[in-house]
């Protein structure tokens, strides 16, 4: 899954290490969902999003992709499905 965890954490100047004790998660975890080796869990997706202060889609597919998104689900429902 495409995310933009690393600029966000470089933007505040802040380690994996330091990162991952905010979520409670480890260091390795923190490097595997940056690096897009593990999707994170809803639960894990909403704490980034609140210590980032970004929705969870702008963070985990970009503002493009998260618009293609909301796109194809208004097509779906669009068409009763």
């Amino acid at each position: 899954m495409n995310n933009k965890l690393r600029v966000l954490r470089a933007e505040r100047k802040m380690s994996q290490a330091e990162l991952a004790d905010l979520l409670d998660v480890s260091r390795q975890t923190v490097n595997a969902v940056e690096a897009g080796r593990h999707d994170p869990s809803l639960s894990l997706a909403f704490r980034f999003a609140v210590i980032f202060d970004q929705p969870v889609e702008e963070i985990f597919l970009g503002i493009d992709e998260a618009r293609n998104a909301l796109q194809l689900s208004d097509q779906t429902t669009d068409r009763g499905i």
